[in-house]
């Protein structure tokens, strides 16, 4: 962060100093909530959750070189006391992004939110300093905390912004106003807490209505191959810039194809010309997603080589987002089971395909979370669709969830041993480490409450037989 004094920001947050000797004491470190991460002078935020109250840190912070605690009470240790610790760590955020004037990129969509991020930051800091989202911590307090890793060196501030509701994203860009807004997509993600994709489009849209007006630099950046997304483009005042496979977006994709390992290749058009892409990343849904980093890195300035170059040589930078391993016995195991939803699992579905021609496929699928009445539809489309698709064996763990997955495979015509449903990821182990032949490929896929990351822990640990912990 850039360096402020306590007594600044106890100014900018409204907040009282309690045992603070020396008010032109700076903080010069990170902002961080968890206590094992403070260090020389740093700012620990102290939150009190379910189980943890991180007051309860305040001691052994300051001891590690902490400068002061930001907390709801007094600490017996140098402290910024405030009636709202959420509210006080946005406060600061917004005001150390204001004095930066960093140019802030931020995005949303119901999938590929993180894979896209990480593409738009390997991309930018290929021209300049970039700071962006850690993983996806792009909610209320993961997102002021990345803001405030930002310094005077920053050029780029990438920010990811979810939301579980209307007027989440509207608060996040309070926060952090963007000048560059990107939309991604529409789909079921979390459509049990919204009602209906038109009402995730309304809060998706959120991001675009925050944006400045074109003539102070305001860009929205829309996927033009969705319907919802696209519509958005009445609700700003900023710049619109298209993306997509359509021959209207002005960032577009042509002669789309696979590698035979998976990987989509491509020819990137912007409108400062045109360049050749082949993605070290696996599944042709990622074209998509290098398109909206493409049309991003277009409107800050690089040209289409340069996209190009450094859209062909970004790899993945979050765990379990399609983390493609092969064990010494060649079978490869694909780790894409940080989180899924309707549309994340069909693509999925579609890489596993690709990279396994020739070769046996096994889809290790689970509960996708959050569907709402749309549960058992949606459940029952991926077991149709990995049918369809000729997977090998589906392998459907977990409850009610995994027998619509196994029943809407059987609906679909998969009678015999093509599909199977085990109860928990110990048995969904126990099966592929009996059935299991070098060559084969198998994709590990649900929701994170689910935990089946453990299953491709599990079978990589080649020449083991520990188990997992079942959830």
């Amino acid at each position: 962060m850039i360096t402020l004094s306590l007594a600044e920001i106890a100014e900018v947050v409204g907040g009282r100093m309690h045992d603070i000797p020396d008010a032109s004491a700076q903080v010069t470190g990170p902002v961080v909530r968890d206590s094992r991460e403070a260090g020389p002078g740093s700012l620990f935020v102290a939150f009190v959750g379910e189980r943890v109250d991180g007051h309860d840190f305040a001691a052994a912070v300051v001891e590690s070189g902490a400068v002061a605690v930001l907390g709801s009470r007094p600490v017996g240790v140098p402290a910024i006391v405030v009636d709202d610790v959420q509210a006080a760590l946005g406060a600061l955020a917004r005001h150390v992004v204001h004095r930066l004037g960093t140019t802030l990129v931020a995005l949303t969509g119901s999938a590929g939110k993180t894979s896209t991020k990480d593409l738009i930051a390997q991309v930018l800091r290929r021209k300049a300093p970039t700071v962006f989202t850690p993983g996806s911590l792009n909610n209320e307090i993961g997102l002021p905390l990345t803001a405030l890793t930002a310094t005077e060196e920053t050029r780029f501030l990438v920010l990811e912004m979810g939301a579980r509701g209307i007027g989440h994203i509207r608060y996040l860009c309070e926060l952090t106003p963007p000048k560059v807004g990107l939309v991604l997509n529409v789909g079921s993600a979390h459509i049990g807490e919204f009602g209906g994709r038109e009402q995730i489009a309304q809060a998706k849209g959120e991001l675009v209505e925050a944006l400045p007006p074109a003539e102070e630099g305001g860009t929205a950046i829309l996927n033009a191959d969705d319907t919802l997304v696209r519509a958005m483009a009445s609700r700003t005042k900023a710049k619109v810039l298209l993306f997509g496979e359509s021959d209207e977006a002005d960032v577009r994709a042509e002669n789309v194809r696979l590698t035979d390992t998976g990987q989509p290749s491509f020819r990137l058009h912007t409108p400062s010309g045109a360049s050749d892409v082949t993605m070290r990343l696996y599944g042709e849904h990622h074209v998509s997603n290098a398109l909206a980093a493409a049309a991003v890195a277009h409107e800050l300035g690089m040209s289409a080589d340069e996209i190009a170059t450094a859209l062909s040589e970004a790899g993945s930078l979050s765990r379990w987002r399609m983390e493609v391993t092969e064990r010494p016995d060649g079978v490869t195991v694909v780790n894409d089971a940080y989180n899924a939803n309707p549309e994340s699992m069909k693509a999925a579905l579609r890489a596993l395909v690709a990279m396994g021609k020739g070769r046996r496929t096994w889809a290790v699928l689970g509960k996708m979370a959050e569907l709402g009445d749309e549960a058992l539809a949606e459940h029952d489309a991926v077991g149709r669709l990995a049918v369809r698709l000729n997977v090998s064996k589906l392998v459907a763990v977990g409850g009610r969830e995994a027998l619509w997955l196994q029943l809407g495979a059987y609906n679909e015509g998969s009678w015999g041993e093509e599909s199977v449903h085990v109860s928990d990821a110990q048995a969904a182990v126990d099966l592929l480490r009996s059935e299991l032949r070098p060559g084969d490929v198998v994709l590990v896929k649900a929701s994170r409450s689910v935990g089946l990351e453990s299953v491709a822990t599990a079978l990589l640990e080649t020449g083991t037989e520990g188990e997992v912990a079942a959830r």
